[in-house]
């Protein structure tokens, strides 16, 4: 039984290695386990949308460091019919979730619709407090110039 959970373990392991998203993996030195991974993600909601996240990866520890950076941008078409399908509230809703940490540390991107300047926003976050702190990262994606833009124009308080 117990060899039957180490096989499934070490399979889980060379899985977690294989991440279909890498697009690029910047060794931090000779005498470092640590590692800046860097990822795509196409927003499944809105695929006109590409953002990219760097985050430290640190190979032998069980918990990965908190910080990370993202960059979105548009990269194909932003239709209406896209905007219409995503969660508008404040709080948005998240579209990328990855596990940091066996002890339930987990990075996240939210998109978020700011209606008023027809923008999207993207930001990558840390479930767990580190030093102190909250690790996050925000872009945006403006809808100027896209068939989306204005096709749901903030309501205006009368």
């Amino acid at each position: 039984m117990i060899k039957k959970l180490a096989a499934v373990a070490l399979c889980a392991l060379a899985l977690a290695g294989c991440d279909r998203s890498e697009v690029g993996d910047v060794s931090l030195g000779l005498f470092t386990t640590k590692d800046i991974k860097l990822n795509n993600l196409t927003d499944p909601l809105v695929p006109g949308v590409t953002c990219h996240i760097a985050s430290i990866e640190a190979d032998l520890s069980l918990a990965d460091p908190s910080d990370s950076s993202i960059a979105c941008r548009q990269t194909g078409e932003i239709t209406p019919e896209m905007i219409a399908q995503i969660d508008k509230s404040k709080s948005g809703e998240v579209v990328f979730r990855k596990s940091k940490s066996i002890f339930f540390k987990t990075m996240k991107i939210r998109r978020i619709f700011d209606e008023q300047t027809q923008t999207l926003m993207y930001v990558s976050y840390s479930t767990k407090e580190t030093s102190g702190s909250f690790k996050h990262s925000l872009s945006t994606v403006p809808l100027w110039g896209t068939k989306a833009y204005n096709a749901f124009p903030a309501e205006t308080s009368q």
